[in-house]
């Protein structure tokens, strides 16, 4: 059982509930994290290790200067006076790295509606890290996958938030979580209080996880940004065009752009959008999602689980909007036959290993 209560307030990864909650959790989780680490990618500040060094050589007050400097653009372009509306991030802030948006959670030179963003942004960040695997655990009943992507999301973020005691105390819950899993991978681990996953089950099973930005408020920054690059190429003296092959023209890369800002062009519930400009984001949801795919199976092929890109599958799904499956043409009958082929395929196994035989000579029956 976790309580969620204010006695979660100081917590960087999560804002307290709106109210008092009690939450039994009985979820489960497992499988391969690779896929799902390349679906998020896509909808996340992904950085080179050049980028990574660099970025770690700034000292906090370059790292603070540049916080805000973002901070003051973004503002600027989504003609907004503060990143928070009705208790909700109205700025789009994935831009931010994770030093500058912990400098922008913890410095009191940022007012409080600001702190309250970035801090909302972080939780955003986290739960979007563990949606998948959480989404895998309601099928396949392993939590090890799940802390795994935990671990994996709390070890990348910025030295002076991995100095302070959330971080701290969370890290050594999920440690002590894993080992837990190691002897039982199906029984949710005892990780007390400071356990960020557990929190984070307990606030889904309670409906106070983070809610995306409005697919409106998404597509209305896409028209802006795209108007902005033809404004941007017509300046230089060069027509914007879709065709990558142009010698004459300034090629408009939409693949640049997250998952959710393309799905919210492709799916245009707003009429911002022109045919060529849904075409095209299309085309680069499709060339996302087609990666990831590819990332899931290689993934698979590499493992001595026979169900592991049935598995991979169902956590890009978990992972992605409403919006983003629509985008990529990922429907729920898609889901549906990848949980029919995990299952069925578990069953084989299971019945194989009845008859006397084991996972590897499973594998090579089945020609792997």
């Amino acid at each position: 059982m976790v309580s969620v209560t204010t006695a979660y307030s100081t917590s960087t990864y999560y804002k307290p509930a709106t109210a008092a909650v009690a939450a039994s959790v009985t979820g489960s989780a497992s499988g391969t994290a690779a896929a799902v680490s390349a679906a998020q990618a896509a909808t996340s500040v992904t950085l080179s290790d050049e980028a990574k060094a660099a970025l770690a050589a700034k000292d906090f007050t370059t790292v603070l200067a540049e916080a805000r400097s973002k901070l003051v653009a973004l503002l600027k372009e989504a003609e907004q006076t503060s990143p928070l509306k009705d208790g909700q991030l109205a700025v789009d802030l994935s831009s931010l790295d994770p030093r500058e948006l912990f400098a922008m959670a913890s410095d009191d030179s940022f007012p409080p509606d600001e702190q309250e963003a970035a801090g909302l942004e972080m939780q955003r960040r986290f739960e979007n890290a563990l949606s998948g695997p959480a989404a895998l655990a309601k099928v396949t009943g392993n939590f090890t996958a799940l802390y795994k992507a935990a671990a994996e999301y709390l070890d990348g973020l910025g030295s002076e938030e991995k100095a302070g005691a959330d971080w701290i105390a969370g890290r050594a819950a999920v440690t002590d979580a894993q080992k837990q899993l190691a002897a039982d991978p199906k029984t949710l681990p005892d990780a007390g209080e400071d356990d960020p996953v557990a929190l984070y089950l307990a606030l889904v099973e309670a409906g106070e996880q983070i809610k995306p930005q409005p697919i409106a408020d998404v597509a209305s920054t896409a028209r802006k940004t795209l108007d902005a690059l033809y404004a941007e190429a017509i300046k230089n003296g060069k027509a914007p065009t879709f065709n990558k092959a142009t010698t004459v023209g300034t090629y408009i890369d939409m693949s640049k752009f997250d998952s959710r800002t393309l799905s919210s062009i492709v799916v245009d519930t707003t009429g911002k959008f022109s045919t060529e400009e849904v075409n095209a984001a299309q085309a680069a949801m499709r060339g996302k999602s087609g990666a990831a795919l590819l990332a899931g199976f290689q993934s698979a092929a590499k493992s001595s689980d026979p169900t592991a890109f049935s598995q991979n599958i169902m956590s890009l799904f978990g992972a992605m909007s409403v919006e983003e499956r629509q985008a990529a043409g990922w429907s729920d009958k898609f889901y549906q036959a990848a949980v029919d082929s995990y299952t069925a395929t578990s069953k084989l196994t299971q019945m194989f290993a009845e008859a006397g035989g084991d996972s590897t000579g499973f594998m090579s029956w089945m020609g792997k």
